[in-house]
């Protein structure tokens, strides 16, 4: 993997140009704090939009991959669909779209994603991918129902090894219609990191496209956090292109849906109720998609493992 040539910081930069010059239409506000780290609220004072919800999970993946709203398969489901697909998948979804970074301050939690991640190289992630990248600036994402105090600015910046004034973050709650839209836009990243948790060598994977149905943004963050799970948990269908032999992919396949978990089969609200509204407590193999199709482009086979459950979306996205 070339690290140096992608460069996910500059090109989420550069997205976050083209923001700058539409913060009306997208319906997004800007701020500077006093430290010159540039905040976009996504969703917390601002209404947000669906096309900046797009630009946000762009911006996710490092502009690493298209991002785009469908109509609904009225075959699969009844809500529209969110369309991801890259050909960089490793950069795009696990060096950058994962929210691998919990940031925490006084009275502030959020999940950060975003190529700021690959700058900080905190992960052991970094180590088993190898990529890491230094930066002149950097670009984070929060999953946030607050804007990030100075002091978590700084301690992001300092970590990330530059000046707070080289620092932009987006930050969108999860019950916000972008910060809804970004979360459903990692079918494939959860597809990937399900395969990471097996033990699955991602450099194998050369592609991947994914699509999961849009709830209805939910009232709070924590039913928001339940809709968003489950349109990917019950909804989600991925296709991932991977080289290599066949044996190890019809091997690994039937572990890698969501359904393979013994969590599995109930709304993410009530599964998380369960453990105490504790995420952590939650199975970690219940997070993927609930359809991969793995496809050799060494030998041309392809394999299809789980399927979509209509029943549990119908309970949880239809009460959304």
């Amino acid at each position: 993997m070339t690290t140096p040539t992608l460069e996910l910081n500059r090109r989420a930069a550069a997205l976050c140009g083209k923001i700058i010059q539409q913060l009306n239409e997208l319906r997004v506000g800007k701020h500077t704090l006093e430290c010159g780290t540039t905040l976009f609220d996504f969703g917390i004072d601002r209404v947000g939009s669906i096309e900046a919800g797009v630009v946000l999970a762009r911006v996710c993946l490092s502009d690493l991959g298209s991002v785009s709203l469908a109509d609904k398969d009225s075959a699969r489901c009844d809500w529209p669909l969110i369309e991801v697909t890259t050909e960089a998948p490793i950069a795009a979804c696990m060096a950058s779209q994962y929210a691998g970074w919990e940031v925490k301050g006084e009275k502030f939690f959020a999940m950060g994603s975003g190529p700021m991640r690959a700058a900080a190289g905190r992960e052991s992630l970094f180590d088993e991918i190898g990529y890491r990248e230094h930066a002149d600036a950097c670009v984070g994402v929060l999953e946030s129902a607050n804007l990030p105090p100075t002091e978590v600015c700084l301690d992001i910046a300092e970590k990330c090894g530059i000046e707070p004034q080289h620092l932009t973050m987006l930050v969108a709650p999860t019950s916000s219609i972008a910060g809804t839209l970004q979360v459903v836009a990692r079918s494939v990243e959860t597809a990937l990191h399900k395969l990471h948790e097996l033990g699955f060598d991602l450099l194998r994977v050369v592609n991947g496209q994914g699509s999961a149905p849009l709830p209805t943004v939910a009232d709070g963050d924590l039913a928001a956090i339940g809709v968003t799970n489950d349109a990917i948990l019950y909804g989600g269908q991925v296709t991932l292109e991977v080289t290599g032999d066949d044996a190890t992919l019809e091997e690994i396949g039937p572990r890698v849906p969501s359904s393979a978990s013994s969590d599995y089969g109930k709304p993410f609200a009530e599964i998380l109720a369960s453990y105490d509204n504790d995420f952590y407590q939650v199975d970690p193999l219940l997070f993927s998609a609930a359809q991969v199709t793995l496809v050799n482009v060494d030998t041309g086979s392809s394999f299809e493992f789980g399927e979509l459950n209509r029943d549990v979306l119908q309970q949880s996205l239809g009460g959304a």
